[in-house]
C-alpha cells in the first residue's frame, strides 16, 4: 500500500512540475531584445509556460507552429498573467491578447499566424509594441 501511495505522489508531483528550460532564441522588437524559449514540438507547445512562477524581465516563450493558421492559446495550469502576440509568417504581429492565470478561455489569432510569443502581461503595451510591428530573428526558425 505504501508503494502505491509513493507512486501516486510521484505521479502527482511529476504532473505539476514545470518543464526544464527549452532552447532559446534572441528576437528583436524595435529597440527591445527578447530571449524566448522555443516550443516547436507538440509536447513543448502543449506544456508551454504551465506551472512557471516567474519569467526573466525580457524572457518569454515562442510557439512555432508547423503551418500558418488561426491558432489559439489558453492558460490552463499557468499561474503567471501573460500577453500573447500572434505573429504571421512574415514576422508581423497580427494581434496581442492579455490572458489571465489558470483560465481555459481561448485567445486566438485574428488571422493566420505561424508563431505566438508569450511574455509577461503588459510587456508589449509598456514598450509600444502593437499589431503591425515586425519581429527580427524569426527567419532562423522558419525551416523547423
Amino acid at each position: 500500500m505504501r508503494h502505491l501511495l509513493f507512486v501516486l505522489l510521484l505521479a502527482t508531483g511529476a504532473a505539476a512540475a514545470q518543464q526544464p528550460p527549452l532552447p532559446a532564441v534572441t528576437l528583436g522588437a524595435g529597440m527591445h531584445l527578447i530571449r524566448a524559449e522555443v516550443a516547436d514540438r507538440d509536447a513543448s507547445r502543449a506544456m508551454g509556460l504551465m506551472h512557471r512562477t516567474a519569467l526573466a524581465p525580457n524572457g518569454g516563450m515562442l510557439f512555432v507552429f508547423e503551418d500558418s493558421a488561426v491558432h489559439c492559446m489558453w492558460m490552463k495550469n499557468t499561474p503567471l498573467p501573460l500577453s500573447v502576440a500572434f505573429i504571421d509568417a512574415s514576422g508581423a504581429i497580427v494581434n496581442i491578447a492579455d490572458m489571465q492565470p489558470h483560465t481555459e478561455v481561448s485567445h486566438c489569432a485574428a488571422q493566420p499566424a505561424r508563431f505566438a510569443l508569450e511574455m509577461a502581461q503588459g510587456w508589449f503595451a509598456r514598450r509600444g509594441i502593437r499589431a503591425g510591428t515586425r519581429l527580427r530573428g524569426l527567419e532562423k526558425l522558419k525551416s523547423r
